[in-house]
Parts: structure tokens; sequence; C-alpha cells
């Protein structure tokens, strides 16, 4: 994919999939197809893997890898395929970044260094270096949350003028101040995607490009509706369904992201509900919550 065409398909909701285990803790191959294929059939516009709520700490560089190969095969084109291929090495993040370019991803979306705490410069060295590295679109994910680093407008502005193929950013991000200086420094063609649930909806209305929401991973036609009603103009009806939204947006982050999604998913037979340690399942006055917003809307059976 070219970048211009880049820049015309990758937009609306692009799901954070989870990473699906068998009961042996291995990767299931089988689940994330059907996975693939239920998002693809709720309006979906785009997969992404191997980021935040696919819990890539915890896989190995050759099962993220085969996360990267198998999202690829499964969507087999019907869709934009995003893979998460950052990590705080640079060597590992440009194995990973290669990797997705030889099995035909659409894009690579890389994660600012956790736990280095570089400089804004230390930034730009690291980010110039993926992207000079790869002939494909390269997205930021600026989540100051989990790095405890946050990547200034500035410097993505100086990092879009060296590098074209810096097509966009995933903000992970509570400071809509910071999207819109992004916009103003590099201009509307930047994709912006909101990484913040509950921040979907105002990210479009700044002029944002979609969202990264794990609350698709649950509910993937009405996240997707979200964004498919600002397109056609009908503001008012998004906006009361980012309301509706909203009490399991926050439901979902009750507890570190991807337990209680994970345990949503199980509920809806949509897979084995395993994490790896050190995540565990949400506690369970916390699954009373998500099972009550759940219920709320309409995606399973209320209790009797």
């Amino acid at each position: 994919m070219d970048l211009i065409e880049a820049k015309k398909r990758l937009r609306g909701s692009i799901v954070p999939l989870v990473t699906p285990f068998d009961e042996t803790g291995e990767i299931d191959r089988g689940r994330l197809k059907s996975l693939i294929d239920w998002q693809i059939a709720h309006g979906t516009h785009g997969i992404s893997v191997t980021g935040t709520t696919g819990e890539p700490s915890s896989l190995s560089l050759e099962e993220r890898e085969l996360m990267i190969s198998l999202a690829v095969e499964g969507t087999a084109g019907r869709a934009p395929v995003v893979v998460g291929s950052g990590t705080n090495n640079l060597k590992e993040t440009l194995r990973l970044t290669a990797h997705a370019g030889r099995v035909g991803a659409d894009a690579a979306l890389v994660i600012v260094p956790y736990y280095n705490r570089p400089s804004q410069e230390g930034l730009f060295q690291h980010f110039k270096a993926v992207a000079e590295s790869t002939a494909l679109p390269v997205i930021i994910y600026n989540i100051p949350g989990r790095t405890a680093v946050n990547m200034n407008p500035e410097t993505l502005a100086r990092l879009r003028q060296a590098c074209p193929n810096v097509i966009g950013v995933k903000e992970a991000n509570v400071d809509l101040q910071q999207i819109s200086d992004e916009l103003l420094l590099c201009g509307p063609d930047l994709l912006v995607y909101s990484g913040i649930e509950a921040l979907c909806y105002p990210m479009l209305a700044l002029g944002g490009a979609g969202h990264v929401s794990a609350t698709a991973n649950v509910a993937p036609r009405e996240v997707a509706r979200l964004y498919d009603l600002t397109v056609e103009g009908r503001w008012e009806e998004a906006r009361a369904l980012h309301y509706r939204l909203l009490p399991l947006n926050k439901a979902l982050f009750l507890e570190t992201n991807p337990g209680p999604v994970k345990t949503a998913m199980g509920w809806l037979g949509l897979i084995h509900p395993d994490l790896r340690l050190p995540l565990v399942p949400p506690s369970a006055a916390n699954q009373e919550k998500l099972r009550l917003a759940m219920e709320g809307l309409g995606l399973i059976a209320r209790a009797s």
C-alpha cells in the first residue's frame, strides 16, 4: 500500500485484537482467525495485533512474528492490517517491523519506547531509524501512561518532515490540546487515532482519522458505527452512541487492559479468557460491574 492509498484506507475503527490463548497457554490460531472474521462481519474497518491489548510484553519475539503473520493471512486483504512492531529495544523493533513488511502488513504501529524514558531528541532519532528502515507507513503510538514519556507535538512535526512514511499517531492521551497542536503543526492530513475509549468521539470532532479502541473486541458494530455516523455527518446520533458506549468503556478499564476485555469475550464465547502472568482476571466485584455494563448495551442477556 503506497502512502496515498494508506491515508485513504487506514481510517475508522481499527480493532486492537487480543491475543487468544488455548488451554495450554499457546496462541490459538483457530480462534484468531474466527475473531478476524467476526470483526470484519461486524463492520470493523481495520485489524491490529500485538498492540497493548494483545499483551505484547508477554509474548516472545517469535510469537509476535507469528501473530503478525497469522493476522495478515487471516485477514486476506479484506481490511488493512496494522501491526504493533515497537518495543523499547531498537534492534527488536527493526526486526518486527521488517517482518511486518515481508509478510504484507499494511502499516506498522510503533510505540514510544517504554521504561527507557528517552528525551525528545532520543525519540526523534529512534523513530527516524525505524521509519528509514522500512517502506511501510508508520504510525507512532503515544501512550504516556505506560511509557512514562510523552512525544511532544513539535517532535512529531519534526519527524513527519524528516520521514514521509510517518503518516499518523495513535494518541492514548487525555490531553486534547495535544491533539489540536499536532494537527496544527503537522497539517490536517496527519492521521490521528484515539487510543482512549472515552475520547473516540471528541477526537473525531477535532479531525481524527478514527480510533483504536479495545472496546471493539466486545462491541465491534457499535464502535465502528461511531465512526461511520460522523463520516455521514450525523453528529447528534454519534454523540448519543458515544454516551451509550461510555459505561462499557469505563467498565473495561476497571482493571488493567486486557483483563476485563478478555473476561467479557469469554462470556460471549469468543475466546478462552486466559491471560499471561503477571496479568490476572478482574476481581469478582469488577466482573459484576462489567456484566452490568454489557447487559446495559444488550451484549449479554440480563440476569433473571
